[in-house]
């Protein structure tokens, strides 16, 4: 029985002995274990890691670093740490890696580093796709390339092969990743740096500096390791379109630091604050009223700034900057750069703001007009524009003048007299009013003749010549007095004869003459009555009183008779 059990061993007799078989010693396959050399064959190591057989592992796996050239200093009776990755291979043989053993300290050692997050030193040895590869001392890893500098890189050949610091962004040990950021290391160096020097520096302190770099809003300028902008509005006092007008790359500069923010550590510069301001005693040197010459500087819809000295720009408002042209952009009355004279209208010092008129430099054309024209006077000039409210006419100085309807003319309504009137017409008229204040001239037509409504031109029994211009149902419309301003009276149905027979407008055309009384005068309502009836019955009376009466024998023909052959001999 003895016997059978000596040649069949169980499974705990085989791992008795195995255990006796390794002395006793805990080995396990994927760990770190020491091992000493026993001889140096060719280009490999023999050790010996107390098992039965030794393990062999190449000599350049012995080297120091990566890239060195030679033999490592290796030799019999050494003690080395290897990686045992079988027990025993096809051969019999312990196989054994240097390198992956330094692999697993370095592994070991890295996550130490990474829980800490502490730096960790290594070198850059090759370059890859999308970055670098790292070596951190036996555990290689991948620096992108937006990791290498705070600042793109176009040579990284200075960088490569020197050992530096690297931070760990990233590590995954099942599947062999670490990624690395030497970006990270010169931001927080960087950090410190700028706070230690942002604590060096007093807001109102001036420092020289070195332009680094120029924006549309400004430029950087690097005070000796930290940067401050200089905002294009605090390089000077007067207008300044870009910086480049003003700096270059590389120039060196005296500025004050206007602001410093310890929060984001931003520092804000100013170089006119080391000049004196020309805003101090501005209204001293521009009293309002006061005539000044200046340079458009800038031109926008509502108005044009002018330079009248280094530092202080006035405005002109598009309404102050004509007396004629209304309602037209700036830029076709000044350009950039032009010499004008203005006139000051306000200053604010505390708003930094002077309102200046550059039509006020000018003579006023509604003052030159009255002194040239004044009311009374006639003056002539072309029809610019007909409206519902009447002519406008163009005079001196690109002013215009307007002739109202009711001014058109006496006796004809002002719809029908606009009508007669053209575009380009030229025409004569009477200056009525002039508004200088409100830039206003009223004209009027009508008055180059006289009211025939005035005076004594027509009175109640007075007999007037008339032609028909219309005839109604009602009566006859007719026109009379003199051609200049002629007047219209209606002649109504019952006194266009003293015989009814003969009181039918019918009997009349236009164009007719025909003689007729004035029975009434409305001079407020300006309106004539005028009745051919009743001065036939004038007629009748003047011609019984003077050839005779019907009752003394003579019949009324041979009066009328002797009436109108004596009219015709007069006629």
């Amino acid at each position: 029985m003895a016997d059978d059990l000596s040649l069949n061993p169980s499974r705990d007799d085989f791992a008795a002995l195995l255990d006796e078989s390794l002395g006793g010693r805990d080995f396990m396959e994927g760990q770190v274990v020491h091992g000493k050399v026993v001889a140096i064959e060719k280009d490999f190591a023999i050790i010996d890691v107390g098992l039965k057989t030794e393990g062999r592992v190449s000599l350049k796996e012995f080297l120091a670093g990566p890239g060195e050239e030679g033999k490592p200093a290796l030799k019999a009776g050494d003690t080395v740490e290897v990686f045992l990755e079988r027990v025993e291979n096809a051969m019999g043989e312990a196989v054994i890696s240097r390198d992956k053993a330094r692999r697993e300290e370095a592994w070991t050692r890295l996550e130490a580093v990474y829980e800490r997050n502490e730096p960790v030193m290594g070198s850059i040895v090759g370059r890859v796709k999308g970055g670098f590869t790292v070596d951190l001392g036996g555990a290689s890893a991948f620096l992108p390339g937006s990791q290498v500098d705070i600042r793109p890189v176009r040579d990284v050949g200075p960088l490569m092969g020197r050992e530096q610091p690297f931070a760990i962004l990233k590590m995954d040990r099942p599947r062999g990743n670490i990624v690395v950021s030497r970006r990270a290391i010169l931001e927080e160096a960087r950090a410190e740096q700028r706070t230690e020097l942002v604590s060096q520096l007093q807001e109102g302190e001036v420092r020289e500096g070195v332009v680094k770099n120029i924006t549309d809003y400004g430029a950087f300028v690097d005070l000796g390791g930290i940067d401050g902008l200089l905002h294009v509005t605090d390089m000077s006092w007067k207008r300044v379109n870009h910086p480049s007008q003003v700096l270059a790359v590389g120039d060196t500069v005296k500025v004050q630091i206007v602001k410093i923010n310890p929060e984001t550590q931003r520092i804000s510069l100013g170089m006119k604050q080391l000049q004196s301001d020309p805003w101090d005693g501005v209204e001293a040197k521009y009293p309002v009223g006061a005539k000044f010459t200046g340079r458009i500087t800038n031109i926008t819809d509502y108005g044009a700034f002018v330079e009248l000295e280094a530092g202080v720009e006035g405005l002109v408002h598009v309404s102050e900057m004509s007396w004629t042209k209304k309602n037209v952009h700036p830029g076709k009355i000044v350009s950039t750069s032009q010499e004008v004279e203005v006139v000051v209208l306000d200053v604010d010092p505390s708003k930094r703001r002077v309102s200046l008129g550059l039509k006020q430099a000018m003579a006023n054309p509604w003052d030159a007009f009255l002194a040239a024209h004044p009311v009374g006077s006639t003056v002539e000039g072309e029809v610019k524009n007909a409206t519902e409210f009447g002519l406008f006419i163009g005079l001196e100085n690109d002013i215009d003048g307007m002739v109202h309807l009711s001014d058109l003319d006496w006796a004809t309504p002002g719809e029908e007299a606009i009508a007669k009137y053209n575009k380009g017409d030229v025409v004569k008229a009477r200056v009525l009013d002039v508004d200088v204040e409100k830039e206003r001239i009223s004209l009027g037509i009508k008055q180059l003749s006289g009211d025939p409504m005035q005076g004594d031109t027509f009175r109640k029994g007075q007999t007037v010549t008339a032609t028909v211009t219309e005839v109604t149902s009602g009566g006859i419309e007719v026109k009379f007095g003199e051609d200049a301003a002629p007047m219209t009276a209606f002649i109504r149905k019952s006194d266009l004869s003293r015989d009814r027979a003969d009181q039918r407008p019918e009997r009349f055309a236009v164009g007719d003459r025909v003689d007729a009384q004035i029975t009434n005068i409305d001079k407020a309502a300006r309106r004539v009555s005028l009745s051919i009836k009743a001065l036939e019955m004038v007629e009748e009376k003047e011609a019984i009183e003077k050839f005779g009466s019907s009752d003394a024998g003579a019949s009324l023909g041979d009066i009328l008779g002797a009436a109108l052959r004596e009219k015709a001999k007069k006629d």
